[in-house]
């Protein structure tokens, strides 16, 4: 047996050794892939259901949200403070899902449902002049995409139902 043939043996033998290991490797990393999102995936949710709790919690609150949705211009000031930070969390979870989306972490399907979440308060022209407000709070790219939904001009139905005129009367 000459040097060559050894040669040639010991390469085939490290291709043969190799490749179980690359397969292994690709498993592993398509495994941590899949932990990654759903970890990321509870995460979003997590900080979803502590951003609701302002709403169901505080009947208080939940009035100034239902008359913020109609006009944030005409919240007191206290109220404008209380609408903007439950407005600017609900805006930071959802560009944080917007990125995980665009790395590929948020599912097509999940990212569809949180756009048309966004999209049913968007369509009120309190939330609307919010945005003017604070649309620089958040990255270029993300506000592209809120500005993308609001010139779209969906008509306001998510409250729809709630006689709205009743609660900012109350107020």
């Amino acid at each position: 047996m000459n040097w060559e043939m050894i040669a040639a043996v010991g390469q085939l033998a490290a291709v043969l050794v190799g490749i179980p290991s690359l397969i292994y490797l690709a498993v592993q990393i398509r495994e941590q892939t899949k932990e990654r999102r759903q970890s990321a995936v509870n995460a979003l949710t997590v900080q979803w259901g502590d951003l609701t709790c302002a709403l169901h919690e505080s009947a208080e609150f939940s009035a100034i949200y239902l008359q913020g949705l109609q006009s944030f211009d005409e919240l007191d000031p206290v109220s404008k403070v209380r609408f903007s930070a439950f407005c600017n969390r609900f805006f930071k979870n959802s560009q944080a899902m917007y990125f995980a989306h665009q790395d590929g972490i948020l599912t097509d399907q999940l990212w569809f449902e949180i756009e048309r979440t966004m999209t049913d308060l968007l369509s009120y022209p309190g939330l609307q002049q919010w945005w003017k407000t604070r649309r620089h709070w958040q990255t270029q790219e993300f506000a592209r995409v809120v500005d993308a939904i609001i010139a779209k001009g969906a008509k306001p139905t998510a409250y729809g139902t709630y006689d709205l005129g009743k609660v900012t009367s109350d107020l």
